[in-house]
């Protein structure tokens, strides 16, 4: 379904019986993602997933975005479909969607799950950025794929999984260059870790013990500001912990999200 929200077109779909749950994906990615969780998930919860923008089936809008963009894109779809009291569960860029809505609507959401995210990048992280954006505009999505796989699976999962790899690598491919630059060029701002300790809300903090992209430093440093929170690491796991090991991400999922 499409829907005119925050002045773009935004896709989504919404599936199951319950409480509200949205998920939000990763950069380069789109609502599929998610795939490996929905059958399990509907059996418990009223699920929302939905393509940021710039990605998938979502506006692609000149570029630069900001994260209180992106926040902001969240809430008007909410309140557009009438989502109260959602769980929100975020992985990468959809982590700091999250905290970023969290932070500037308190109350908003009912709990945080944040998957293979961060709070805060080093001042040196902009210039990798930057490159990706410049390799993008120059040589088109596909010039990323290769590289991106590298820091998202783990190379014993690259090898059996090709299948996987051609998917997820055609996502990346066809990822709107705008899109994809847009989200590059918020994604480096966020600095939150500061201000994590005003949330008051149930939280849980997802981690792949083999991701690069946010490794599991950054997933402590947000576990440590965030009061009452949960940490989990995943085995065997890189940046997509959803799509590498689901049965531990979902079962991670389900123990923390009330049912």
């Amino acid at each position: 379904m499409k829907i005119i929200t925050n002045g773009i077109e935004t896709w989504y779909d919404i599936t199951g019986i319950g409480p509200w749950l949205v998920l939000s994906h990763s950069l380069a990615c789109n609502s599929s993602m998610w795939d490996p969780q929905i059958a399990e998930l509907t059996k418990h919860f009223k699920v929302l997933r939905y393509d940021t923008r710039g990605h998938g089936q979502t506006e692609a809008p000149p570029a630069p975005y900001t994260l209180d963009q992106l926040a902001d894109d969240a809430k008007a779809l909410f309140d557009a479909l009438g989502v109260k009291d959602p769980h929100w569960c975020g992985l990468s860029m959809g982590g700091m969607i999250g905290q970023t809505l969290a932070l500037k609507y308190p109350g908003v959401a009912k709990s945080l799950v944040l998957a293979d995210t961060t709070s805060r990048y080093p001042a040196e992280a902009t210039a990798l950025w930057m490159d990706r954006i410049k390799t993008a505009r120059e040589k088109g999505m596909g010039a990323l794929v290769d590289g991106t796989l590298a820091r998202w699976f783990t190379d014993p999962y690259r090898t059996a999984q090709p299948d996987v790899m051609k998917l997820v690598g055609g996502w990346i491919a066809a990822t709107p260059v705008e899109g994809y630059a847009g989200c590059c060029y918020a994604l480096p701002q966020i600095n939150v870790t500061d201000r994590l300790k005003a949330l008051q809300l149930p939280a849980l903090v997802i981690v792949g013990e083999q991701d690069m992209g946010t490794p599991p430093a950054m997933a402590r440093a947000i576990h440590e500001a965030l009061p009452g929170s949960k940490l989990v690491m995943i085995p065997s796991a890189a940046h997509l912990s959803n799509m590498e090991q689901p049965a531990a991400f979902t079962r991670a999922l389900l123990d923390f999200l009330p049912q």
